[in-house]
């Protein structure tokens, strides 16, 4: 069977069962590795250095400062998307996800103002 034909199949099925287990099944492997800790969001990292008192919005701006820094560091390639469920609304959005220490997690902390405090050494030994 081809490629082609098994996506098919697994959107098919993916539609005929619940929100939860469809995006599951879309995401397969890289939801798996995500729950494994193999992979994380840019929001695990976060909630790691203890910024939970950032808002929504600036935890959004700190995973485009990421992306940015992963595509110049990966000659323009972006980093693998997953489906995950909002930590507020609960809605299902498609994420990056990076190895725990990929080094655009990193730089981004020190690139973007609102997370710059966090790159300290005091903060990144919790990481």
């Amino acid at each position: 069977m081809n490629i082609a034909r098994r996506i098919a199949r697994i959107h098919t099925a993916a539609r005929q069962v619940s929100k939860a287990l469809a995006y599951r099944t879309r995401s397969g492997l890289i939801a798996a590795a995500v729950e494994h800790g193999t992979l994380i969001r840019t929001g695990d990292l976060l909630d790691r250095l203890g910024a939970d008192d950032l808002k929504d919005g600036q935890r959004s701006w700190y995973g485009r400062h990421t992306a940015k820094a992963y595509r110049t560091a990966h000659l323009g390639a972006d980093a693998v998307k997953v489906w995950a469920q909002h930590r507020t609304t609960g809605k299902w959005i498609h994420v990056h996800v990076y190895a725990p220490t990929d080094p655009a997690l990193y730089a981004a902390l020190g690139t973007y103002k609102a997370t710059r405090h966090l790159s300290q050494a005091d903060f990144m030994e919790v990481a």
